[in-house]
């Protein structure tokens, strides 16, 4: 998110046909590294569980097997990537915007590997309780990113100023470093010994998959409709014009990394209640998960107060333009109602992963985030809702995102105190 971040203040300082284009081109990237990544993610209570247990050599085992999974998916984004006409026509991006948004693409698509294998590494850091490694390579990363992200960016010392593709170039850079360094660690640290995991690569095991599959599959169509219905008002917000691409693409990265707090909590929380309840220690297990429920909630309001209170002068750091600026502020209101509702659903669709409830949260993020979110926002903007009439604004989106999401929370909310309790009631 921090490289994000990066590239929407690089672009936005750049030129406003940039940031427009980043807009369109990140959607598409997240819209497909995303789900891939939540299905690499999902092996996190596979791998924690198996960590509660005391079986090191079973986690070496699974890690393997899951390069296969990591193969697969890299294989399948990079096919969509490189080929994203029919997408951008079916969501009516405006024709100036897709020969850039389609370059921007070329060049991201083959950072995918990268970045899904050092997911892997991420999530089996995570699941074995060793989260600080990962996270300072990442702040180092982001180090290096900020800089060679202004310098392609904008040109100098012999390069030529690459515009946004200039941001691409360094986030391919900077995941192919992230991989080798985390393929180096795997190989030379003593603490990942025990997992064994420098043995030959076995064949696909075909029960090991399908567990995998049973698991991850799920979550990822999950994340992919969760994601989708985010990244996809992006396509819809592009018919708007330049102004209202680039306002959108301010209020979506606030999103984004607002979006980290429960994210970070839920993947926590994913890896101690799996760890637990490994353990046998299904009323620990139960515990955690409702007290990071309500702590993310509380979070979640915290950070949509301050949101409110200073969206104009987050809007001013993104963009200079005055029309950009003033749409965005606007955006950023109904940001902060959004992120109140994502924190709690975020934790509870991690957590509910725990105990392997991935269906259910499938069918409701279908009804609620395709169905009231993204058709509604559509409707709301486009062609009227009811006695409204169409707002012509980004900020219908949001709206109906929020609501979307307010319905989600409570539902997966209630969910998660009914699961987390079934364990309990039948010991």
């Amino acid at each position: 998110m921090g490289f994000g971040v990066v590239d929407t203040i690089v672009a936005g300082r750049h030129s406003e046909m940039a940031l427009a284009a980043l807009a369109v081109g990140s959607a598409m990237f997240v819209t497909v590294y995303v789900p891939l990544m939540g299905l690499v993610q999902a092996l996190l209570p596979v791998w924690a569980e198996l960590h509660g247990a005391r079986r090191p050599a079973e986690v070496g085992h699974s890690a393997r097997q899951a390069l296969y999974v990591c193969a697969a998916a890299s294989v399948l984004g990079m096919a969509v990537l490189f080929h994203p006409g029919l997408l951008l026509r079916w969501t009516g991006v405006p024709a100036e915007l897709q020969p850039l948004a389609r370059q921007y693409l070329a060049v991201v698509g083959w950072s995918l590997p990268a970045g899904l294998l050092f997911r892997a590494f991420s999530t089996l850091n995570q699941a074995l309780g060793l989260p600080r490694l990962v996270t300072w390579l990442q702040v180092v990363a982001l180090g290096v990113k900020l800089p060679l992200s202004v310098w392609l960016t904008f040109g100098g010392a012999g390069v030529p100023a690459l515009g946004v593709l200039g941001c691409a170039w360094a986030t391919f850079t900077v995941n192919l470093v992230l991989c080798l360094l985390a393929l180096w660690l795997l190989r030379t640290r003593p603490l990942y010994a025990p997992l064994a995991l420098w043995r030959a690569l076995e064949r696909p095991h075909p029960p090991t998959l399908r567990a995998f599959a049973r698991l991850g599959v799920p979550a990822a169509l999950g994340i992919l409709v969760e994601v989708t219905s985010f990244t996809l008002m992006a396509l819809f917000v592009a018919r708007l014009g330049v102004t209202a691409a680039a306002a959108h693409q301010i209020a979506a990265n606030v999103a984004a990394l607002l979006y980290m707090v429960p994210l970070s909590l839920g993947v926590a929380a994913s890896a101690r209640v799996s760890y637990w309840r490994g353990a046998g220690e299904q009323a620990r297990a139960r515990h955690l998960a409702l007290q990071v429920f309500r702590a993310t909630a509380l979070s979640g309001a915290v950070l949509a107060v301050l949101i409110f209170m200073a969206k104009a002068k987050i809007a001013s750091v993104y963009t200079q333009q005055a029309g950009v600026a003033l749409l965005a502020t606007q955006l950023l209101g109904w940001v902060a109602l959004y992120h109140l509702a994502d924190a709690a659903q975020t934790v509870a669709v991690f957590v509910l992963r725990c105990w392997r409830v991935t269906l259910a949260p499938l069918l409701i993020y279908g009804v609620l985030l395709w169905g009231v979110g993204l058709a509604g926002g559509y409707l709301l903007a486009y062609r009227g809702l009811g006695p409204l009439a169409p707002l012509q604004s980004p900020a219908a989106f949001w709206q109906a995102a929020a609501a979307a999401l307010l319905l989600a929370a409570f539902a997966l909310g209630g969910m998660l105190h009914w699961v987390s309790g079934r364990d309990l009631r039948h010991c």
